[in-house]
C-alpha cells in the first residue's frame, strides 16, 4: 500500500479551507494527476456525495470516489475503488494561528494479485503526491509545511 501526506498552512479560515477543499469536483484546479471531475451524486460536498474524477494514465481512469464520512468543517473521508486500485482519502483542516492548517492523507492499494507490485507504487505515488501538495499549496494561498511519504 502506498500512502501520502502533506499539510498546507493557509491564512484562509478553516471554513473557507474546507469548502475549498470539500468539493471534490475541483481537485482538477489543484492536482496535476486528475484531468477532470464531476459530482454525479448528491448536492455539493456531504455525507453519501459521489464524484468522478479522471486520473491522468494511459488511458485515462475515471475514480469513482464516495464520501463516507463527513463533518463539515473539520473532516471528510472518501474512498474510490477499481478493478485494480483501492484510493482512500481523508481531508482535515484545522484552525492555524491566523488561518487553517489542511492536513491531505492519500492511501492507495493495489488489489489482489497486484499487490506484489507495491513497492513500485509507492516509489510512483510519492512523486505524484509531491506534485498535489505543490499545486493544493497554491489552491489554498498557503505553504507545504509537511509532506512526504509517512
Amino acid at each position: 500500500m502506498a500512502h501520502y501526506e502533506t499539510t498546507i498552512r493557509s491564512p484562509l479560515s478553516p471554513a473557507d479551507a474546507f469548502a475549498a477543499v470539500a468539493d471534490v469536483a475541483r481537485f482538477a484546479e489543484w492536482d496535476p494527476g486528475v484531468l477532470h471531475g464531476v459530482q454525479v451524486s448528491g448536492r455539493g460536498p456531504a455525507l453519501g456525495a459521489v464524484y468522478d474524477l479522471t486520473i491522468k494514465a494511459v488511458p485515462p481512469q475515471v475514480f469513482r470516489y464516495r464520501t463516507i464520512e463527513f463533518e463539515a468543517p473539520r473532516r471528510y473521508l472518501m474512498v474510490a475503488s477499481t478493478l485494480f486500485f483501492t484510493s482512500i482519502d481523508e481531508v482535515r483542516v484545522a484552525p492555524s494561528g491566523d488561518g487553517s492548517a489542511t492536513t491531505y492523507h492519500a492511501e492507495l492499494k493495489l488489489n489482489g494479485p497486484l499487490r506484489v507490485f507495491d513497492l513500485g507504487l509507492r516509489m510512483v505515488f510519492a512523486r505524484i503526491g509531491d506534485r498535489a501538495a505543490a499545486g493544493l499549496a497554491r489552491f489554498l494561498s498557503g505553504t507545504i509545511i509537511h509532506g512526504g511519504t509517512p
